[in-house]
């Protein structure tokens, strides 16, 4: 029952109270933060379900009132009141159901987004940099900052690749759903007749980890430092400064060349590495779930495509949800609320299937 697992929940909550105002936890950076965030995502629950309480309560004494009464007046009222209170109990178990589905722990986090050109040649790479101001765009409208950590640029303004860092509230939440293959139909800037071509580009979303949330073994990597290569002037050629760093175990590598010095390398290197190696151990344990029950917004895997940008139409399509918006120049330019809402419901309505079954 729903109640019990609510009632640990309150419990829980009054605990965290106290271990926050105990000088040993506030004392202790690593410890107070995580009491912290444990404490935030428990109190829309809490707080939900002392209301349920109470309307469940107000309900029960109405019903009282209507059965002893015999004064019209007061009848009419404590019926009304019924109504209403019932209305309320209807909403707040819905509320309940959606505030009790599993949450993804990292839903909190910043990310590493990485795009990439893929099928199409120098078309796929200019479509990689079309995606790269639609995410910078959106980002603007949500209040968060950009950060490109390496890029590797064509002669025509496309990216091979580019790796970004994007800071903010909640960003992993509304961004997780983009990671896979984004197809492009469109009259390439480098065709001269006109016809149009389909290429694609992938993105990569992934939480940003720190050390205490995801520790990888310092024996496990082997670290590289060479020169930097291209533009940069004397700094860039004389400086050994550009870090490679091989996660031994995956196979997994990161090689960072774009910062001031070789320890900013470094530092950017293990963030990225840190992601990359999350997301390999967390897309098999995926993987593995999905062979159990198929995830309606996909795996995060990249080769999966999940989008469609046809600009001859001046439409996208997302796959996955069957969403089709009749207005791609407004999303390109960073107008994604409507598609990463409905991917966001889609999720809690799977979710929902299977936790309606069971009864508050």
């Amino acid at each position: 029952m729903l109640l019990e697992q609510l009632d640990t929940f309150i419990q829980r909550y009054q605990e965290l109270a106290e271990l926050l105002s105990d000088p040993e936890v506030i004392n202790d950076n690593k410890r107070f933060r995580e009491l912290a965030k444990e404490e935030a995502d428990l109190r829309p629950k809490v707080e939900t379900f002392k209301r349920y309480k109470e309307v469940v309560q107000g309900i029960s004494d109405t019903e009282e009132i209507i059965k002893e009464t015999s004064d019209d007046e007061m009848l009419e009222l404590a019926k009304m009141e019924l109504e209403d209170l019932k209305s309320e109990e209807e909403e707040l178990e819905q509320k309940i159901r959606i505030l009790m589905l599993p949450t993804d722990p990292n839903d909190d986090k910043n990310i590493i987004m990485e795009i990439r050109g893929a099928a199409g040649g120098d078309e796929a790479q200019l479509f990689a940099a079309d995606l790269f101001d639609m995410y910078s765009k959106y980002a603007e409208t949500q209040g968060w900052s950009v950060e490109v950590v390496s890029a590797s640029a064509n002669d025509i303004g496309g990216y091979k690749e580019i790796i970004l860092q994007i800071n903010g509230d909640r960003v992993y939440s509304k961004l997780k759903y983009e990671s896979g293959a984004h197809r492009v139909q469109r009259v390439p800037k480098t065709e001269s007749q006109g016809r149009v071509h389909t290429s694609t580009a992938t993105v990569g979303v992934m939480p940003e980890l720190e050390e205490f949330d995801f520790e990888i073994d310092e024996k496990d990597i082997r670290t590289d430092i060479y020169r930097s290569s291209g533009a940069g002037g004397q700094h860039v050629n004389k400086t050994s400064s550009a870090v490679r760093m091989t996660h031994i175990p995956t196979g997994i590598q990161v090689a960072m060349q774009d910062q001031r010095s070789q320890q900013q390398n470094r530092e950017k290197a293990l963030t990225i590495l840190r992601s990359r190696v999350f997301e390999y151990y967390q897309s098999q344990e995926q993987s593995e779930y999905d062979e159990k029950r198929k995830n309606l917004v996909g795996t995060g895997d990249r080769s999966e495509r999940i989008r469609t940008y046809n600009y001859p139409q001046n439409r996208v399509t997302d796959h996955r949800i069957g969403l089709t918006l009749q207005k791609l120049d407004r999303i390109m330019s960073g107008d994604l609320e409507e598609i990463i809402n409905a991917l966001i419901l889609a999720d809690q309505a799977q979710k929902l299937e299977a936790l309606n079954e069971t009864h508050i």
